[in-house]
Formats: structure tokens, sequence, C-alpha cells
């Protein structure tokens, strides 16, 4: 969200009007080092951590992280439930929706045998179901649907072309900031949305859960105008109840393997900070 990049213009001496946390020169730390986890894998990108307990930020590539605002591809399905969920049109996460009896492929071009099927809300967002949020969205309307995004200030919250592709297409753009802005504001009930809208996306968020850590996070895959794939990790980690939210992308080239490796970059620069240990 718009006012969720305060905190980084603030660090960089830009003039606010409205800052989400206090920001000082002293709470973002520039982690050149993370850099070794994209060239490893043949990728370039950026990622962002930040505490909520010390209101402290790690960050790789700022100028990537705060600047650059890309298609949010599957990760726009958590603002799609939302507004699904406020406005009726998702009843709530058990809600089914048929499927249309086509077969669909992941962008790897394997069959998308977890798409092809009648899924429950809960079930299409954990398998990243293009075709259920595509319905979805189709049921919201273009008007409502631009009407919450203005609500949000999601990305450029701009919709062209068909209400069921515009998050996929480059056309709605989003920055990692953004992404970890909305997130926060999620976590804690911060949106302009009811309660149990709130609730129900937060719990489906959740992945993994264990007596050491709690780690939410929903998944983007799409690619840009160039060609290349961009893969999205945006979400949290929760340790001894404190949260601490992350948002990274990933660009590599067009055949790069999404799937493993944007968790597996995400999980190693988790792990280099001491999570998963129940120690944070």
């Amino acid at each position: 969200m718009k006012n969720s990049v305060s905190f980084l213009l603030c660090c960089m001496a830009v003039i606010l009007s409205v800052c989400i946390t206090a920001c000082s020169p002293n709470n973002v730390t520039i982690d050149n080092s993370l850099r070794k986890y994209f060239d490893t894998n043949h990728v370039k990108g950026t990622f962002g951590l930040y505490d909520n307990g010390t209101g402290q930020f790690i960050i790789y590539n700022l100028e990537r992280f705060k600047d650059s605002a890309y298609l949010p591809a599957s990760t726009f399905k958590i603002v799609n439930s939302l507004i699904g969920i406020e406005t009726g049109k998702i009843v709530d996460e058990k809600m089914v929706i048929k499927w249309d009896g086509v077969i669909r492929k992941y962008p790897n071009g394997d069959t998308a045998k977890g798409w092809n099927k009648d899924l429950t809300m809960l079930e299409a967002f954990k398998a990243s179901a293009v075709p259920y949020y595509q319905e979805v969205a189709r049921r919201i309307g273009k008007d409502t649907m631009h009407h919450w995004l203005d609500s949000l200030k999601y990305g450029n919250h701009i919709i062209n072309g068909a209400i069921d592709t515009f998050w996929l297409n480059n056309t709605l753009k989003v920055t990692a900031d953004e992404q970890m802005g909305l997130l926060k504001e999620l976590y804690f009930g911060k949106l302009p949305f009811q309660k149990r809208t709130q609730e129900i996306v937060k719990k489906a968020l959740l992945q993994e859960s264990n007596a050491n850590y709690q780690l939410s996070y929903k998944t983007g895959w799409g690619f840009l105008p160039n060609g290349n794939a961009l893969g999205w990790m945006v979400g949290w980690i929760e340790e001894n109840h404190h949260p601490y939210f992350f948002a990274m992308n990933v660009e590599g080239p067009h055949n790069t393997p999404m799937t493993p490796l944007r968790l597996d970059i995400l999980k190693a620069i988790l792990k280099e900070r001491g999570f998963f240990e129940g120690k944070r």
C-alpha cells in the first residue's frame, strides 16, 4: 500500500506526510550479503524483513524493494479473497466453485491437477488456483473491484483489459514495499474490511505451524513484458507470538523453476537470520 513506502522514503531523507512506523536512518539495515542467495540461483530480486517488535528493517536491494513495481500475480489472491468475502461473493472459506471442465496447465507446462477439480476457497488459495479466483473476480465486477483497489491504494490500482486477468497481464503493478504494508495491516486487522473477512484470509495464509514457528505466506508466479519469470513470496513468520513480516520477489529467465526456488531462497535467508528454532 502507498503509505507503507513511507518508512523507506523517510530513511532516504524524503519529506513525509504520513508514516506507518517511526523511522530514522538507524532502523533500516541494508544487507547486500543476501545477494548470494539470488546469484547462486542465477536470478535477481529483492528481500525485506521487518521486526515488528523493534521496528527494524533488513533489506536487500532497497531501490528494487521500494521503487520497482511488478504484476502481483497470485499474491493478488489475498486482495481478491478480502474483496470477495467482504462483498459476499465468497460466502466463507468452504465455498465451492465447480470446475468448468477445462484442463489447464501451470506456467511450467505441467497439467494443473490441483486446479482441475471442484475447489473450496481455502483449497483454491492453497493451490493458487487461477480459475477459481478468475470466477470470483467476474462475480465481484469491475466497478466494485476498482472501488476496493482505490480504497486500499493497492499498487497503481489500475484495471485494464478483462476483469479476470488484470493482475496477471502487467496492468496492475505493486512494489515489494507495498506488499509488506498490506500484510502488516492484515495481520493486525487494520484493513478497511470486517474483522471476520480479515481473519478468514489471515488463517488461509498459514502454511507451516509447529512448536517453534508459524510461517504464513502467499506465492506468486507470472511473466514480465520482457519474457522473464517473476516470483513472489509475501507474508510473515511468527515465533513466540512475535511477528516478522517479509516480502521478496525473484526475477529470472522464462524457464526459471519458481515453485521450489522462491521458497528455497526465503527459507535460506530466514534460517541465516536465526529463524525456525523458536528462539527469536
